[in-house]
């Protein structure tokens, strides 16, 4: 009987059966705008956790387990990001959630992640103080903060801007806090401002404000807006006889300007720890992976994604899954910070943020930016 139960065993595990009845499955949550306005971030992003999380699956999982992604759409809304992350962390009971798309929906809803004591990765949340929420926030997105002044300084330095006018949403929090970094980096440049003028979401007519911006013959338009709204911006600005460069932040970094502001799209001038012009050996393989899996062009908010899946799996490497899944998700808040990685946005690394009381809190991304400029098409990165 013994040699039998011996001989099974042995057929089982040149089987790989063994290994398979202790392999589990490693759900990751993922709470993103697939309808409604921020869908271009969305899509792309999710197609990002996705190609990721299948390439990583391909070559054995995360210590023999299978990532699979709970995938619910949170239409860029705050009261439905609120919702999705609930049902994700106290129902669907993951292991961790990626999301959700704005940094206003992240406003509302990482406050949930952090008192159920799951991380929250923010792949697309640049405005100011969202990790301060907690120790569970994370974020690989650069920071608005860190990426402007550089974004503002290279442009400056390519097209001699002596003053500049400023149009941003003034009802969302990440467009104000561009407003707010903009600002600040204008001031600490001496670079003077013509004009100030605002704009709300879902509006569709800009004229008024560029009226007012033509008449105060800046330099350049510094914009913070998201690409809904900022597209639609440059195209009215050239039909007004505006030329000038735009200064944009990280909702202007997307290929969709191409489409959405066709024939009036150069002259964009951004910042990114991305480019797709970038040739390093694994952007060139995540830009060909994407192209082969979607037949479309990666953006940023792809890019970031894609990173982001492989360092929470660098984290779960280094978890001893239990099955106890508060246990199991605070080694995983643990083993985060501690990943370094190197990726299709370059080397990356966490750096603690500060929380408002002043006491160390949640995790933002350390990594220098690439400005690039929209010309005929595409960016070309610039130094």
């Amino acid at each position: 009987m013994k040699s039998t139960m011996t001989k099974l065993l042995s057929a089982l595990v040149a089987t790989g059966m063994v290994a398979a009845a202790h392999a589990a499955d490693l759900k990751i949550g993922v709470a993103e705008a697939l309808s409604g306005g921020a869908a271009q971030y969305g899509a792309a992003i999710k197609n990002g956790f996705q190609l990721a999380a299948d390439e990583i699956n391909a070559a054995g999982g995360i210590n023999g387990n299978k990532l699979v992604l709970q995938v619910e759409d949170e239409q860029g809304k705050k009261e439905e990001a609120i919702n999705v992350f609930k049902k994700l962390i106290f129902q669907d009971k993951v292991l961790m959630v990626f999301g959700p798309t704005l940094s206003n929906s992240a406003q509302a809803a990482d406050p949930i992640a952090q008192a159920g004591k799951t991380v929250a990765f923010g792949t697309s949340n640049t405005a100011d103080g969202i990790t301060s929420i907690g120790d569970f926030i994370f974020r690989n997105s650069v920071t608005e903060a860190d990426v402007l002044p550089e974004t503002i300084k290279v442009a400056a330095k390519h097209t001699g801007i002596k003053k500049v006018a400023v149009l941003y949403g003034n009802d969302d929090v990440f467009t104000k806090s561009g407003y707010d970094n903009f600002k600040k980096a204008l001031e600490d440049l001496k670079i003077p401002v013509t004009t100030t003028e605002t704009f709300a979401k879902g509006d569709v007519d800009f004229k008024a404000q560029l009226t007012k911006i033509k008449a105060s013959k800046p330099d350049a338009i510094v914009l913070s807006a998201l690409i809904a709204e900022g597209a639609p911006i440059m195209v009215q600005a050239r039909q007004l006889g505006i030329n000038v460069p735009f200064i944009g932040g990280n909702g202007m970094n997307s290929v969709k300007v191409f489409d959405l502001a066709k024939g009036s799209s150069d002259g964009l001038w951004v910042g990114s720890p991305w480019s797709i012009e970038n040739n390093t050996p694994a952007n060139t393989k995540f830009i060909g992976a994407y192209k082969a899996k979607y037949n479309v062009t990666p953006d940023q908010f792809a890019a970031q994604a894609y990173d982001a899946m492989y360092i929470a799996a660098g984290a779960i490497k280094n978890v001893k899954i239990s099955g106890n899944l508060e246990a199991d998700r605070k080694a995983l808040r643990d083993a985060l910070p501690k990943v370094t990685h190197e990726g299709a946005t370059g080397k990356f690394a966490f750096r603690q943020a500060m929380g408002k009381n002043g006491k160390p809190a949640g995790y933002d991304a350390q990594q220098a930016p690439i400005v690039s400029v929209t010309k005929g098409g595409k960016y070309v990165i610039e130094k």
